[in-house]
């Protein structure tokens, strides 16, 4: 296969500044993750802003909004690194627990991180009387510019990239087996790891595309044109059954990880011909579109 479009080697480092004969680094995937939400926080901002928006006063105010963000936080790194380590790999953690608070290692789930930011919001909803299902509305409008700043950061990394192939737009992946906390090369064969000998999708893009910039203005679409806020539930079920509908197409075009992967099994498959992030996100479009059907109803009533 002739790789069509070169893979831009950019540094996964922004910058490293020597401090105290230690080596701290900026890497494009904790940008990703503070500027993702950061812009979460504002278009959150902007929709409680405009009571019209709403059907009555927005549910939270500014200074909930950010005490919530705390939470949110908390909820994305602990849920999503435990998420990681139930979902991808329990017997190597098993094995080697001292692994599992070391995230600069890499190894985060976005299923993980989405209970994780479920259970922290609905503690601190319960805790300073918020309706939980507006709150969610709220959450939902920013989250997937962090998910498709996250998806372009793992670009950069040269990681998560998606099964081989010669489409035109294919890329040669510079190979990983020196950069996971995976025993990959050895599990797997050195062909999973090594980009040079094999063109691939950049499933990445396809991920910040669909889940990211997609989702994202459909969510914005409904929320400031078309009054969705107005119907409680409908902004966080489009954004459950949309991700889910997204991420599960995509694993059509990503590698899966190598844990799941073996000569006989070169997709990954763990149950009826489903990779582990499809069997994950199945359950997502069921809920979100539950959520939609109930949303509807309620203004029926």
């Amino acid at each position: 296969m002739l790789a069509q479009i070169p893979f831009p080697e950019i540094s996964p480092e922004i910058f490293t500044l020597p401090i105290a004969g230690m080596e701290f680094s900026l890497r494009w995937y904790a940008l990703a993750y503070i500027v993702g939400i950061i812009i979460a926080w504002k278009v959150s901002i902007r929709a409680v802003s405009r009571p019209t928006l709403w059907s009555g006063t927005a549910p939270l105010t500014k200074p909930q909004l950010e005490d919530l963000l705390t939470w949110i936080i908390f909820g994305i790194i602990l849920g999503g690194r435990l998420g990681f380590v139930l979902f991808y790999e329990p017997a190597y953690y098993l094995a080697n627990p001292s692994q599992i608070l070391k995230v600069w290692q890499g190894g985060m789930a976005f299923h993980g991180g989405f209970l994780g930011v479920v259970v922290a919001s609905w503690v601190w909803c319960v805790r300073n009387g918020v309706s939980k299902i507006a709150a969610a509305d709220t959450i939902a409008l920013g989250v997937p510019w962090g998910l498709m700043l996250g998806r372009l950061a793992n670009f950069i990394n040269a990681e998560l990239w998606g099964r081989p192939s010669d489409v035109p737009w294919a890329m040669k992946f510079p190979s990983m087996c020196h950069n996971t906390v995976l025993q990959g090369c050895e599990k797997a064969g050195e062909w999973f790891y090594t980009g040079a000998e094999l063109t691939r999708h950049p499933s990445q893009l396809y991920q910040a595309a669909l889940e990211g910039a997609l989702l994202g203005l459909v969510l914005l679409f409904l929320a400031f044109s078309r009054g969705a806020l107005k119907t409680r539930g409908l902004v966080t079920g489009v954004f459950i059954a949309g991700y889910g509908t997204a991420r599960f197409i995509v694993e059509h075009f990503r590698q899966a990880d190598a844990q799941f992967v073996t000569p006989d099994n070169p997709f990954g498959h763990v149950v009826l011909g489903l990779t582990m992030g499809q069997l994950l996100s199945l359950p997502m479009v069921f809920v979100g579109v539950l959520i939609i059907l109930w949303s509807k109803r309620q203004r029926i009533a």
